[in-house]
């Protein structure tokens, strides 16, 4: 038996379902959240950057607990799991722990790092002071402070029998205080609301020093509880957080259209039952099951923390301070001359395809030709996917604008973009108010495809200028966010655009694209045939090689797939920059695959698939992760790239890149665990090569 056919039988005679070659997913979405917390431990890294990061990981462990912790506490009290994993971690109660043994690690580490960073901003002249540290003087405007800015915002809940638990609303901070009566000595307790956001989280204290000197908000009402509470006794005065559900379901009937379904949907969000409540350190225990109990939270589901480990996200004022010397220097974005203003934008994508790559190229070439086409009398009609748009679009207005120039304008706006509802909403209605066709998509769909097409008629001809890519059509993101553009007036591709719109705005089935791969129809078979195809190029002796970089790998057909290509021969490169199941490294069946994963100043987002195809390359990029969600129960598409030499470009000048990455990379271990990347050879930073030769994949 050849070499070829012994891995082939090895290949039928294991079981690539076997729950064991799998990582959990929500431990996996917990190691991200390390290798953040890493990041803003790297002395390396500027020490504002470093902050945010911190920031970063701090609203990672609100999110998980907000979205994926909900399923694991419903399904302890009887229910089934809505979904097992690819691990097939069926035990809710024994994951709980282990993810609770993972959050008090991570929380320890994020306590433990701000204390670092809290120590070098003072050094730096940012110093986050407690109470105790400020002069008399100090003392005497922080309690002025209080009387005249924070007490008339506050409003103290009594907690006894006469008054019913008030209502914590999630993620609020807020202060426990322990009261005592002169009179007969009992012990009361009442809650108080800490307004951040109306009043900023790190206030600032005049000082004769220089530099600049914070003393923390909820610091400032415990310093001064005793005015909420003249009669009684303050004891003390602990801050504590409550996390809610906050993953809703959207319903409908015949009774309701899409729209008043998300609204009502959104007020089960605010009121969404407590998964979890973090507790200063130094809290009483009889508080703390008193508060347990009318929240109806287990033991399991409480966490305490230092009161410095307490709502981290607000970091990000300290973060957006204004100190050049303390961040990475500013990225001017690159602007290829014939998409800069003045330019003839359309007749530079008439005469040649365009990849963009952003934030290290300009977002505004895409913002700019949304609003050439509102202006432009050649322009008939302006088709666009929306997902998450940001506030104040300039996208909007330019839809706005082309609607009253008398432009058929229609938008497929999707409400049940998590977090972003309320948002999209608003857009909708204004939108609709001026004549725009604005649709929502198939109900049992959420439609995350990024597509733009805008119709032109020239010379007696209607041409397509389409826009497909990774990234959401939002500006304050495509500074963030590392995505791709790409920018063509092939009219194949664009007719593949033009009927994938017609199934959106129309009744959404299975059409026939010649180029584009679209969840939930053809993607993810198409995209195992493609890996299949490049195991079979290698048994037989062909050209076969696979790189992919995505945000997320979990379905467990196209893992399955992947060791199977793996235990063929075939060598495959993983970039994955969050949640990741697929095992590598394991002997005799995914030795042959290394996955990477790159936390550095802008978030990777980017999705690129490549196929060596026996020495015939094909590339696909667009907006889908390997996750069942991107291939089974959204609208996601996947473009190719026709032309050979950009394909080149981009595989040599930006996926090549990201997986040479050997300084902010870490590679994923068997175990899950990951680890920096051998750092032997020439020294690679991706996103800084990126920086240093923007707009060089044009050729």
């Amino acid at each position: 038996m050849t070499a070829v056919e012994e891995r082939a039988k090895a290949a039928e005679e294991i079981d690539l379902y076997d729950h064991r070659l799998y990582i959990n997913r929500e431990l996996s979405w917990l190691e991200f959240n390390r290798r953040c917390l890493s990041e803003a431990d790297n002395p390396r890294t500027p020490l504002l950057d470093r902050v945010k990061f911190l920031a970063i990981a701090y609203g990672n462990m609100d999110e998980f607990f907000m979205i994926r912790v909900p399923g694991l506490i419903t399904s302890l009290s009887g229910q089934s799991l809505e979904a097992v994993g690819p691990d097939g971690y069926s035990d809710p109660g024994l994951l709980l722990s282990e993810i609770n043994a993972s959050v008090d690690a991570l929380m320890k580490g994020y306590e433990e790092c701000w204390g670092r960073l809290r120590r070098e901003l003072a050094s730096n002249g940012v110093t986050v002071a407690d109470v105790c540290s400020l002069t008399e003087a100090q003392r005497d405007w922080m309690r002025s402070y209080y009387r005249e800015r924070v007490h008339p915002l506050l409003t103290p809940l009594a907690l006894d029998i006469s008054h019913p638990f008030p209502f914590i609303s999630s993620n609020s901070l807020n202060v426990a205080v322990k009261l005592r009566r002169r009179g007969d000595g009992a012990h009361l307790y009442a809650r108080v609301k800490v307004p951040v956001g109306i009043i900023p989280r790190f206030v600032g204290v005049p000082s004769d020093s220089p530099g600049l000197l914070y003393i923390k908000l909820e610091d400032v009402i415990k310093a001064n509880a005793g005015e909420m509470f003249p009669d009684l006794e303050v004891m003390g005065a602990y801050t504590f957080r409550v996390t809610r559900n906050a993953d809703v379901k959207v319903t409908i009937d015949e009774a309701c259209d899409l729209m008043a379904a998300v609204e009502t949907s959104l007020d089960s969000r605010d009121a969404g039952f407590p998964v979890m409540m973090m507790v200063e350190s130094k809290m009483p225990s009889e508080m703390v099951r008193l508060f347990a109990k009318n929240l109806k939270l287990r033991d399991y589901q409480t966490h305490r923390a230092s009161p410095e480990g307490m709502l981290l996200t607000d970091l990000w004022q300290i973060a957006n301070l204004k100190i050049p010397s303390l961040r990475e220097e500013p990225l001017s974005p690159y602007v290829p001359p014939e998409l800069a203003d003045g330019s003839d934008i359309f007749q530079a994508i008439k005469k040649r395809d365009w990849i963009l790559m952003h934030p290290y190229e300009s977002f505004d070439a895409i913002v700019r030709l949304i609003d050439a086409a509102a202006e432009d009398d050649s322009v008939r009609s302006i088709k666009i996917c929306l997902y998450r748009i940001g506030k104040d679009s300039p996208i909007i207005s330019s839809l706005m604008k082309a609607r009253d120039r008398g432009k058929t304008v229609s938008v497929l706006m999707e409400l049940r973009a998590k977090f972003d509802e309320d948002n999209n909403i608003h857009f909708a209605r204004e939108l609709e108010k001026i004549g725009v066709h604005v649709v929502y998509g198939p109900v049992e769909l959420k439609v995350h495809s990024k597509l733009l097409q805008i119709v032109r008629l020239e010379k007696d001809r209607l041409v397509r200028y389409t826009h497909m890519g990774s990234g959401n059509y939002n500006v304050g993101t495509a500074r963030q966010y590392i995505d791709i553009s790409f920018l063509t007036s092939n009219q194949a591709l664009g007719e593949d655009v033009g009927e994938l719109f017609n199934a959106l705005t129309g009744f959404f089935s299975p059409r026939d694209y010649k180029h584009l791969l679209v969840a939930p129809t053809t993607l993810k078979s198409s995209l195992i045939g493609k890996i299949r195809r490049e195991a079979e190029n290698q048994r037989a002796g062909a050209k076969s090689y696979i790189a992919i970089k995505c945000n997320g790998l979990v379905d467990s057909d196209v893992i399955a797939e992947l060791y199977r290509a793996s235990m063929a021969g075939v060598k495959i490169d993983l970039n994955i920059r969050g949640l990741c199941c697929l095992r590598p490294g394991l002997p005799k069946i995914s030795e042959n695959i290394t996955v990477t994963s790159i936390v550095d100043r802008f978030l990777e987002h980017s999705r690129i698939y490549y196929f060596e195809n026996g020495g015939n390359p094909e590339m696909y990029m667009g907006s889908s992760d390997v996750m069942p969600r991107n291939l089974m129960a959204r609208v996601e598409v996947l473009f190719p790239v026709l032309d050979g030499e950009m394909m080149r470009l981009i595989r040599d000048r930006i996926l090549k890149v990201h997986l040479s990455d050997n300084q902010k990379a870490k590679r994923l271990l068997p175990d899950g665990t990951y680890a920096p990347v051998g750092r032997g050879g020439k020294k690679v930073r991706s996103q800084k090569w990126f920086i240093e030769h923007r707009g060089s994949w044009h050729g």
